[in-house]
């Protein structure tokens, strides 16, 4: 996986903060005692100085260039009744990473800015001018890599086989593709390439790239499927549009008596990708971010044509293919058996 620039990329800098699953892992890494309080590590301004080895000049011009951003990753001012309450946890306890001068400053004011832990690595990552800082962005970028590693046991490919719902998903699929197919064999003339070229442009069409160029970004064998490494949003696209381009083909073969010749084809897809366009437009466009952004953090792999799309990964889609929700396609299959005999008996 490619080291991120986590100094200038905001997308980046986010998805390290959305990874629930890396976070403690950092911080026993980093292993600087941060004070507890309503359930999270709480770090002060005079305690990110003295780890990053920065004046208190540098946090506050952090701080005004990056307002919105700190906030959403725990950085806020307390007072009154919280304020006091934080006073009195660091009043009496010995915590190593609080200086005598910085307790004396906590206790004498009337305000005071605390960081989560999220907002203290925050600071590590936008810090150009701090090798401690730089030390932490490395630390990151490799606990990360390590934890995914640990995850998929090094196999990124199928990594969207361990979502939940990919199994239900790709059982929908399997049945619109083969009325897809079932289109394209009873309403156009027989093609050994029209099952090839009209799945590319239903591919061109959602995500901009034909099955070869798909292959070559994941890095797929040639004898791997590019559907098995399908999102199951993805898959739900896919097979939507192919089933409404069935219909068409069926309405055309109605409307011309005959078999559709496969030029004639082509240009019924053309003019249905239009409306489809139109009339699918949030799907396909979720369909595009999220392909273009969990491939990017997941596989590592960049869709130069979906640059546009690229966007944070939520905490609820680490979880979903990381945490303790998600599993290998073999157990889940595992555990699905009767779902599969039932249908094998319909």
């Amino acid at each position: 996986m490619s080291k991120k620039d986590l100094t200038t990329s905001i997308i980046d800098r986010k998805n390290v903060l959305n990874n629930n699953l890396a976070i403690p892992e950092i911080y026993k890494a980093i292993g600087f005692e941060g004070v507890m309080f309503e359930k999270k590590f709480r770090f002060t301004k005079g305690q990110l100085e003295y780890f990053y080895e920065v004046d208190s000049r540098t946090i506050e011009r952090l701080l005004a260039q990056n307002e919105d951003e700190l906030s959403a990753s725990g950085y806020e001012v307390v007072s009154g009744d919280r304020l006091r309450a934080f006073k009195q946890v660091i009043q009496g306890s010995t915590y190593s990473t609080l200086s005598k001068k910085d307790k004396e400053s906590i206790i004498t004011s009337p305000s005071l800015g605390l960081f989560t832990f999220k907002a203290f690595l925050n600071i590590g990552m936008l810090l150009t001018d701090s090798e401690r800082a730089r030390q932490v962005r490395s630390l990151i970028l490799d606990i990360i890599i390590d934890i995914l590693n640990q995850r998929v046991g090094g196999h990124t490919k199928f990594i969207n086989q361990r979502e939940e719902q990919y199994l239900p998903a790709a059982l929908d699929e399997f049945s619109y593709r083969e009325k897809f197919t079932n289109a394209i064999d009873s309403f156009i003339e027989k093609n050994s390439f029209k099952y090839s070229q009209l799945t590319d442009k239903v591919y061109k069409s959602i995500f901009k790239e034909d099955a070869k160029e798909y292959k070559k970004i994941l890095k797929l064998r040639a004898k791997d499927s590019v559907r098995s490494t399908f999102y199951s949003e993805i898959l739900r696209v896919v097979s939507d549009y192919e089933n409404a381009f069935a219909k068409e083909l069926e309405r055309a073969y109605h409307d011309k008596g005959e078999k559709l010749r496969l030029s004639e084809a082509h240009q019924l897809f053309n003019d249905f990708a239009i409306r489809a366009e139109d009339m699918m437009e949030a799907s396909i466009e979720d369909a595009r971010s999220k392909m273009a952004s969990r491939d990017l953090v997941f596989r590592d792999a960049l869709h130069s044509k979906l640059e546009e799309y690229v966007k944070e990964i939520s905490e609820e889609d680490f979880d979903k293919f990381l945490g303790e929700q998600s599993m290998a396609l073999e157990k889940r299959l595992d555990q699905n058996r009767d779902v599969f005999k039932r249908l094998k008996d319909r």
